[in-house]
Formats: C-alpha cells, sequence, structure tokens
C-alpha cells in the first residue's frame, strides 16, 4: 500500500456498526457490565466464570456457516438468548434442565437493551460523511440485520438526509457478503465497482467479497486489532479513523 490514499472515488459503500457507530465491538466488556448486574441469579457461578461461558459460546455461535448467520442476525435479540442459555448451561452448575428461562431471557435482553444505550458514532464520522457529500461522492449505507434493529439507528443518528441510498438486509431480502448487496447498491448510485470503495469492520463483508467485484476495499480496524496472523484477507487500505477518508490538506 502507498503512503496515501488514491483521489476518492465517484462514491464509496459504509456499512454502519463499527464502521460508522461503535455498536457490537468489544462484547468482553459489556456482557462484564451486564454480568455484574445478575451476580446474585449466576450463582454458583461467579461473574468471570459467567462472562467466559457466555463469552466462548457467543464465538462458537456466530462462526457457523453464512445461512446459520443470516437466520440469526435477523433475529438479534433471540440469537442472544439462545447465547445465553446454552453458555450457561455447558457450564453444568445449573441442572439438567440448565438455567430458568425467565432469566436467561433477563439477562440477555438487557445485554440487548445496554447495546443499543451505549451505541454513538466514532468521532469524526458524521462529520466525515457530511463532507464527503459537499465533495460530490455518491453515498450508500449497506447494513446486515433486521429492519427492527437497523432503522432505529438510522433514524437515531439522522443518516437519512446524509446517503443518496440506504440498504437495510432486513428490508431488502439480501445482506452482504451476498454479491446481490453490492450490485444492488451500484445499480441504485449508477457508478461501476472500479470508481467505488468500500468500507468497513468485518473482512469477509466489506473486504473480501467487494474485492472480488472489483471494489477498492477499505478496513476501518477501529479497535487496533490488526489484522488477524496469517490472514488470506488483505484489505486494499487500513484506517483506524473514518476521517482518515479525506484528502490530506495541502
Amino acid at each position: 500500500m502507498s503512503k496515501t490514499l488514491p483521489p476518492l472515488p465517484t462514491a464509496i459503500l459504509f456499512d454502519l456498526d463499527d464502521t460508522l457507530i461503535s455498536a457490537y465491538g468489544q462484547p468482553r466488556k459489556a456482557w462484564e457490565t451486564v454480568v455484574g448486574e445478575f451476580e446474585e441469579e449466576i450463582r454458583p457461578l461467579n461473574e468471570t466464570a459467567a462472562v467466559d461461558a457466555i463469552s466462548a459460546f457467543a464465538l462458537e455461535f456466530w462462526t457457523g456457516t453464512q445461512a446459520h448467520h443470516k437466520k440469526w442476525r435477523l433475529r438479534l435479540k433471540d440469537a442472544r438468548r439462545e447465547i445465553v442459555r446454552e453458555g450457561l448451561r455447558r457450564t453444568g452448575k445449573f441442572g439438567t434442565d440448565g438455567p430458568d428461562v425467565d432469566f436467561v431471557h433477563r439477562m440477555a435482553d438487557r445485554f440487548s437493551d445496554y447495546r443499543e444505550e451505549e451505541l454513538k458514532p466514532f468521532p469524526g464520522a458524521l462529520e466525515t460523511i457530511d463532507h464527503l457529500k459537499d465533495l460530490g461522492v455518491k453515498l450508500a449505507l449497506i447494513t446486515n440485520g433486521g429492519a427492527e434493529t437497523q432503522r432505529p439507528k438510522v433514524t437515531r443518528f439522522a443518516l437519512e438526509h446524509r446517503f443518496d441510498h440506504i440498504q437495510i438486509e432486513g428490508e431488502h431480502g439480501f445482506g452482504k457478503p451476498e454479491e446481490e448487496a453490492y450490485k444492488h447498491a451500484l445499480s441504485v448510485l449508477q457508478v461501476s465497482p472500479d470508481e467505488t470503495w468500500m468500507v468497513g469492520d468485518n473482512l469477509e463483508w466489506e473486504i473480501a467479497a467487494p474485492q472480488r467485484l472489483g471494489i477498492f476495499s477499505i478496513w476501518h480496524d477501529a479497535y487496533r486489532h490488526g489484522l488477524p496472523e496469517n490472514s488470506d484477507i488483505q484489505p486494499d487500505w487500513i484506517i483506524h479513523g473514518i476521517p482518515e477518508l479525506l484528502p490530506a490538506k495541502s
């Protein structure tokens, strides 16, 4: 990679969660907060053991097939209930039937509510979008997930007027990494892959898949995790903040 980004393209496709807004990154910290609120009910487990159990199963749960992933990301609240239930059941500390269903639902739903409460734009992200729009760049927002979870975010952060096209998986019936997700956005914006950038945090959805279509793909490593060791996926560019997309001031 060269030291500077190429000139701005005709269009940029943006992911939403953990790209423009801090959303689901660093889940362990969120579980630590929530589990702490249920200290009495997780006994005989202590808080660390409960968080370990839930986090371990969550990792396994979200490492399934694309079909599995799509099914559950459209039912995120139910997915979190299943993660809590099975994660705690596997500890063997809650009897043969596992933890109480009411308790599981309350803790999982509290996690969902807490995550929504903690949502916030990354520093300079919305201002950068506004600047890009002023510069004449065509902008599309492409986000996976159900309409009931994603559309409120669009409204909450006043994104409607900022984008020429907003594409939510639950509203359109397709999502990343399906080719149709990118091709549809390109068609709406009336641009070709070679005049388009994709910006996102997911290496498969926002880097590998759009690269296969000829889209210049930029990885937003907001939490500075770095690429996984021996990663087969190599972004065209890596940024740690959305304002890095703007042309350097002379």
